[in-house]
Order: C-alpha cells, then structure tokens, then sequence
C-alpha cells in the first residue's frame, strides 16, 4: 500500500503487532465504550457499534496529537461521501481518550455527522483487539496502535497497520482502494 505500512493480506503469514491482535475473520469483541455521535454521547459496546453493516473502523494514538489530527482524521473527513458512495454504512474513529477529549475534537475537526467516534478511556477496546501500543516512554500511556479495518456486520474482513511514522496503509485513500478491490 504505502512505503512504512503493513497490510495483513488474506492468507499467509501476517505481521502482527502481537500474537492476540484481531486478523481478517476475527468478531469485533464487545467491550464498554462511549460513542460521540452529531446527536449524543452514550454508553455502549464496541460490538453495538461495529456489528451492523459495512463499517469503516479506524484508530489513532490520540486525538489532537500531531499525526492524528493533521493527516488521519482530515483525511476521512474529506473522503467520507466517497466511503458512503463505496458502500460504507459507518465511519468510526476510535482513541484512547475519554468522551469529552473526543465530542472536542470531532468539533474542532468539523467531523460530526461524518463519523461516530469511541472514547475507549481505559484502553480496554485496544487491549481486547490485540491493538494496544505502551507508550510511556513519551507520557501517553497506553494507546491504539495506528490501523484501520474494513468491518461487515461485526466481522473484520481487512486490517491495515502502520509499522512507522505517518499516515499511509491506515489513510483514507488505501481504504478506499482496498474497497473498490473488493468490489471489483
């Protein structure tokens, strides 16, 4: 897809952030969330949200943090009719943050209404995805690690990583690619 990403192809072996993480055919877990949505914020499980329809799912280490809020997030905002017109029933950016940090930032970045986002506060969705990334070192905690996944009525079909630095397999645009190839 991009120099410094990982996609996980269909068969083989896969390069995984670890040995648990979620691969293609893998149910999202259901695990407690908080959903932002342009109407509400609410309590409820990740496999709620995730579980109907052909969902885009993706996560970023942090909202407002340089990467996510410049390239990740503007990207699918800018390409969320094209998402919709591919077939897309729901864009959903998920971050370790809590719920007020995320309404804030789906404002700020004029998202609402085009995406849904999930306060994962504990890390409890990235952990149970096999997604969680210890970044203590720089004083973030735990956080998701960059990826983006192509979701049908609760069924992972595709995972995207990121392996360095930057927006590339997790980005809108090789969504988008990767849904007009399975389409086509």
């Amino acid at each position: 897809m991009g120099k410094g990403s990982n996609v996980l192809p269909d068969t083989g072996n896969n390069h995984r952030a670890n040995q648990d993480m979620i691969d293609r055919g893998s149910r999202i877990p259901s695990v407690k969330t908080k959903l932002i949505t342009a109407d509400d914020t609410a309590t409820t499980t990740s496999d709620a949200v995730l579980g109907s329809g052909l969902v885009v799912f993706f996560a970023v280490p942090g909202a407002f943090t340089p990467t996510c809020h410049v390239n990740h997030l503007p990207g699918f905002v800018a390409n969320a009719s094209k998402l919709r017109a591919a077939g897309v029933d729901r864009i959903v950016c998920a971050s370790v943050n809590d719920a007020h940090v995320m309404k804030a930032w789906a404002e700020a970045s004029d998202a609402l209404g085009k995406i849904d986002f999930l306060a994962d506060g504990n890390a409890e969705l990235a952990d149970a995805m096999g997604l969680c990334k210890d970044m203590s070192e720089s004083g973030m905690g735990k956080r998701f690690t960059r990826f983006a996944a192509v979701v049908r009525n609760g069924v992972v079909q595709h995972v995207f990583l990121e392996d360095a630095p930057g927006v590339a397999a997790t980005g809108a645009p090789a969504i988008l690619m990767a849904l007009e190839t399975v389409q086509a």
